[in-house]
Formats: C-alpha cells, structure tokens, sequence
C-alpha cells in the first residue's frame, strides 16, 4: 500500500465510483474551502499494482509552528471492512503525513450506522459497523463517541425524504400538522421559486444568525457547484394573502353566527348547548386569528405591494439526490410557515426530476425527552423522513510529541 499525492480529476472519477461518495468528497467541494483560507490535499491509496483503492480530499491549516491539524470531511473513502488495511493505512499516515508536518487527522466516513423511522424506531442496523469501528480502533483511531447533538465537524444524523412514490402518496405521508401547516403557507400568499439567478443577498440575511461564514462563501459554494447548486425563495404574494385572510374571516364569522344562533334557541337541548359553547369558544379564537391576519396582511400590501421574500434555501444537487446545504427564514412571519412549504416545493420539484432523495440536513438523536432542538426534529421529521445515523468521527494522532505540545500549551481549544 502507498500513499500518494492524485490530481483532483483523478481523485474525482474515482469518488464517483465509491459506495461510500457523497458531495463533500469532491473537488469542488475542495475548491470552495481554498477560497477560505484552508488549504487541499487529494490523497490517493494505492495497492502493490498502484491501482487506487481509497482516496479523499483532505481539508487542513497550519494551527502550531508549522504543523497541521487535517480533516477528510465525510471521508477517506476506503474499504473500512479489511482489518490489516485499517492497520496498514493507518501505519502509512502516520509515516508519510506526520512527516509532512501534519499532528492530526479527523476522519468522519459517510458510513450509516442505522437507518429509522421518523418517530426514531430502529428499521436497519448496519451489521458490519462494530467491526469497522473494531478495525478503527484497533488501528489507532480514536471515535469520538456516539454523539446526538452537534458535537461533531458534520451531523452525525440526517433526515431524508424519499421520492420514490408517487407525489400524492408523499403528501399523504405526512403528519397531519405538517399538511397543515403547507395548506396554511398556501392560504397566506405564500409562493415558492427558483431563483434563476441564484442571487442569495435576501437569504443571507436569514441565514447569518446561525452560519458565522461571510455571503462570499455562500457565492463561491454555488459559482463552483454551477447548475447542481439551486436557489430557492419562499415570496408573500400581499395582493392573495390579503384576498384569502379577509375571506377566512367571512367564513368563519358566519360559522360564529350561525353556532350562536343555536345556541340561543329555545329548542337545543342543554347537552347539545354544551357542546355548542365549545365549539363558540374555538370559533372564537379563529376570528381573533384571521382578524390578526388581516391586519398583518392589509399592513403588509401597504408596506410591500410587490410582495415580500420571507424564507429562502441553497440546495446541492449531487449523485441523484438534492441535499438542502442551508436553509433560513424571516422570523417576523414564522406563523405563516414559509419553511414547510419551500420544503414541499423542493419536494415537488425533485420528485418531478425523478431523484432518489432529498436530504433535509442535520437533526439531533434524541427522540424521547424534549431539548433545545426539538422544534428542528419536529419539522424534519414531519415530512415522514426517514433517519440515517453516521458511524460518526475518528481522530488519529499523526505526530503524538507535537500534537501532546499543542495540547499542553491549550491551542487545541
């Protein structure tokens, strides 16, 4: 085994070949991070024949007097299966990298662990993970653990809506608050696009509370990606939102007075009169909603008469799937739940476009007791997504006197 320097065409054809290929393990991907101060190494793994059997992109800084700490983001693809390759492997990167000046590599493969249900439940348990982490380990790489939350340089869980079926069985599929809460977008005016010239200055303003990475980022992702990389807005049409909050008021006011007008006949029975004041009290507070609506509309006509852009996503088309990269939405207007529709938009869209999948991204792997991201999970999962679980990072100590240095003097944290 050798490992070699490759050129990143060939590092390319042969991450698309790779069980184990996923969009950060590319070249572009690549190009994209040297824009932001990191530099790229495309390494190749090669056998006794010098045909290649592993390679990754490697991503890496120099943090410490000339050393380097390197990450393979969703990488190295390899064949993690074979122990005396782990061993190997790992031997040769210690020996070549470590003389390079590298202390420390992280590697996170884009291996699944288990595959579950929206609401958690275990579907498909990858039989060969305890020995490809035996093999890691054994090897001398250190798992970071079986994480749930963000602890990692990538999610270790991802929620992915399956396209294979047709349209009307998707929607079907969802919960019920999540078909609401799409119906109720729709009814506020809410309308979703691509945005043909993938111009981002309106999403950036929702997305840089949670991304600390500057809008030239954000450009330079979709320049490089070129037509794999989509734009997607979610857009108050003010003039229907309008139209269709004062005509839920009309109806529901009609419902109210027709509910009271029972009520106040001699006729009902008292049981029946029960049931009727709850069904007031409800009605009650429909009309409160919608009268707020159309106050929030009718300013909103005012303010915006042309409409007014309230949500939007970049997306990345890779191997035939989308995986949504990034996603935000003014907070303003969250009651109108622009995000679930531009979802199901993409959902249409790529279900149109006959891809396998599309990847919603990063949840969290607590299904039971309520925290902090519960609200993510719920969204995510209601478009009745299933769960995939990554075998999660590894760190290998390349150069143990230097990286033991770096650690003393506390430039690790």
């Amino acid at each position: 085994m050798k490992i070699v320097t490759i050129s990143p065409e060939q590092f390319d054809r042969y991450a698309k070949t790779h069980r184990y290929r996923n969009y950060y393990q590319t070249s572009v991907y690549g190009n994209t991070m040297i824009k932001f101060g990191f530099n790229v190494h495309f390494l190749g793994i090669t056998d006794d024949t010098n045909t290649l059997i592993g390679a990754s992109l490697i991503i890496y800084k120099e943090v410490f007097m000339g050393h380097k700490i390197a990450y393979a983001p969703r990488g190295i693809l390899f064949n993690y299966e074979n122990p005396n390759q782990v061993k190997e492997l790992a031997e040769k990167l210690k020996k070549i990298l470590g003389k390079q000046g590298f202390m420390l590599l992280k590697i996170d493969p884009y291996i699944p662990m288990t595959v579950r249900d929206h609401e958690g439940n275990i579907m498909n348990f990858n039989n060969q993970i305890n020995l490809i982490t035996a093999n890691l380990e054994s090897a001398g790489f250190i798992h970071q653990g079986k994480t749930l939350f963000f602890e990692g340089e990538k999610p270790r869980w991802e929620a992915l809506v399956l396209l294979n079926k047709d349209i009307r069985t998707i929607f079907n599929s969802f919960d019920k608050r999540t078909r609401h809460k799409i119906r109720k977008a729709a009814n506020s005016g809410i309308e979703c696009y691509k945005e043909p010239s993938r111009n981002i200055n309106v999403l950036y303003n929702f997305i840089k509370r949670k991304s600390p990475k500057p809008i030239e980022f954000y450009r330079e992702l979709i320049s490089n990606y070129g037509d794999d990389a989509e734009v997607y807005y979610a857009k108050i049409n003010t003039e229907i939102y309008v139209i269709n909050s004062r005509r839920a008021y009309e109806r529901e006011m009609e419902r109210n007075d027709q509910i009271a007008e029972k009520i106040q006949d001699i006729n009902t029975s008292p049981k029946l009169k029960n049931g009727l004041l709850n069904k007031k009290m409800e009605s009650d507070k429909l009309l409160n909603t919608y009268k707020n609506s159309m106050v929030q509309a009718t300013e909103l006509l005012k303010q915006y008469p042309e409409g007014l852009i309230v949500a939007g996503a970049i997306v990345i088309k890779y191997d035939n799937s989308a995986f949504l990269y990034i996603d935000g939405f003014d907070t303003k207007y969250s009651n109108l739940n622009p995000g679930y529709l531009l979802k199901w938009r993409m959902i249409d869209d790529y279900n149109k476009e006959h891809l396998k999948y599309l990847n919603l991204n990063a949840i969290v792997g607590e299904f039971e007791r309520r925290n902090k991201y519960s609200g993510l999970n719920e969204m995510k999962l209601g478009f009745n997504s299933i769960i995939t679980e990554y075998i999660g990072e590894f760190d290998i100590i390349l150069n143990n006197f230097t990286y033991n240095l770096y650690k003393s003097l506390g430039k690790n944290k």
